[in-house]
């Protein structure tokens, strides 16, 4: 362990860029051409540093300034520390004999989350390994909990009803990809779910989400979730959850909360923007995101815990019908499972909820002020107000009939190809977008200057070739 510290503060220390600058080519061959063979077994040590020095060096440093493209975020202390327990104990969540106490403290750091979110006793939760896993598991019950509720039917027994191609799940134009993923697994392919357009702030429009519920029933088909999104990847928007919650209460619906990105707001000053989330039938929280944990670590909250009922499935050898203590995998997708929660409890009881609102509220102010910084340069073009920490904007020179699109795509990928920075891209408005998410408190404005004024020197040296 020691030699781990000592190779991993070196590699930190002496990080002068995100990325090595090595091709890919290059480093596909020289990590293809370790072998892995009995004869090849050295001592831990020396693997060591062939890790540090092969492998580490030229991964992407996260903890570097100029390196925020993605929801990817340096993580706190407190999660390395409880990365060492999760990884050296090597605990499985799934029952309590393989878990004891930690069975506990996931169910402790679970009932705070509920109530944070303004939950009542009755809900529950548990922990995935993001928003992807507990998206799915979400829509997966709203679907068996529809069949039931409205048509008793079973699903875990019967299978699915004649009537299952009509179902339809509904969901904001920009909501997250996954949505659509969860449809695919359960069978109902894309046109299982029906997008409602979004206003140039990203947000879904209610009046739309209104219309959609009534122009589909009349049409024959049958919706049985709507999810609002807490956060969008690229915007960052925030749809109206408490709206949201209404009309799916009116028309029966499951209301279902994607706040992987976004739901760390409630920690601090701008938590009224998420108002309406404690009417959620569901929800989920990303604390590899903007609650600044290792990955992966995530979890799926209900309103209602005895809905977790249905994902129940019962092995004799695991969580008999006769235990007299809890096994987790009573409320889960998953078997095997690490015990992720010990990162949140380490967080709440060393850092707590108050500095991390003042990190949150921080980043939050931060971006408005990098935005600024780009709408003053008049090589940029800032192409939408951020709402949450993610900056979208682009190149534009002046460069006289340059297909500015094009040159911007070119211009992230070479920005990454020479170590310069890492920078997300995606479209806005039918245009290419260059993306900064910001993650990290520890930066000042010093760092955005640097990192602008690189990019721009880049991209004038790109123009000129």
């Amino acid at each position: 362990m020691e030699s781990c510290v000592e190779e991993l503060s070196s590699l930190f220390e002496t990080a002068v860029r995100p990325y090595s600058g090595r091709e890919p080519s290059d480093l596909r061959e020289q990590v293809f051409l370790r072998d892995l063979g009995v004869q090849a077994v050295a001592p831990l040590q020396q693997v060591i540093r062939e890790v540090r020095q092969d492998i580490a060096a030229h991964a992407i440093i996260v903890q570097h300034p100029h390196c925020i493209a993605h929801l990817h975020t340096p993580p706190l202390l407190s999660g390395i520390a409880a990365e060492s327990f999760i990884a050296a104990q090597n605990l499985s969540m799934d029952s309590w004999d393989q878990s004891g106490s930690a069975t506990f403290v996931e169910q402790r750091v679970v009932d705070h989350l509920c109530t944070l979110f303004g939950y009542l006793p009755e809900a529950d939760g548990v922990f995935t390994s993001g928003g992807t896993q507990g998206n799915i598991m979400a829509l997966l019950t709203a679907r068996d909990w529809f069949l039931w509720t409205h048509h008793g039917h079973r699903a875990r027994r019967d299978g699915m009803p004649d009537f299952f191609p009509r179902l339809r799940i509904i969901a904001s134009a920009k909501s997250h990809f996954t949505v659509d993923k969860a449809a695919f697994i359960m069978g109902l392919g894309q046109r299982g779910v029906v997008k409602v357009r979004t206003g140039n702030d990203g947000a879904m429009d209610m009046e739309e989400l209104a219309s959609t519920v009534e122009s589909l029933r009349q049409e024959g088909l049958i919706p049985f979730a709507v999810v609002g999104t807490a956060g969008t990847t690229d915007h960052g928007a925030i749809d109206d959850l408490q709206r949201i919650g209404e009309i799916s209460r009116a028309h029966g619906l499951w209301f279902h909360v994607d706040g992987a990105y976004g739901s760390a707001l409630v920690l601090g000053r701008h938590r009224h923007r998420l108002a309406g989330i404690e009417q959620a039938d569901s929800m989920v929280a990303d604390f590899h995101k903007l609650w600044f944990q290792p990955v992966s670590c995530g979890a799926l909250l209900f309103r209602e815990g005895e809905r977790f009922r249905h994902l129940l499935y019962q092995a004799e050898y695991l969580n008999r019908e006769t235990d007299d203590l809890p096994n987790l995998v009573d409320k889960t997708i998953s078997t095997t499972r690490r015990f992720d929660a010990l990162k949140v409890y380490m967080m709440l009881r060393a850092v707590g909820t108050e500095v991390l609102g003042e990190m949150i509220d921080h980043l939050l102010g931060q971006a408005r002020e990098v935005a600024e910084a780009i709408r003053r340069r008049r090589m940029f073009e800032l192409l939408a107000e951020p709402s949450l920490t993610t900056i979208l904007f682009r190149y534009t020179g002046p460069m006289p009939g340059t297909d500015i699109d094009a040159f911007n795509r070119r211009l992230r990928a070479g920005l990454l190809k020479h170590g310069i920075a890492v920078l997300g891209e995606t479209t806005v408005q039918q245009r290419a977008a260059l993306k900064l998410t910001l993650l990290n408190p520890c930066l000042a404005a010093e760092d955005f200057d640097s990192l602008l004024d690189n990019i721009a020197a880049f991209a004038a040296r790109v123009y000129s070739e």
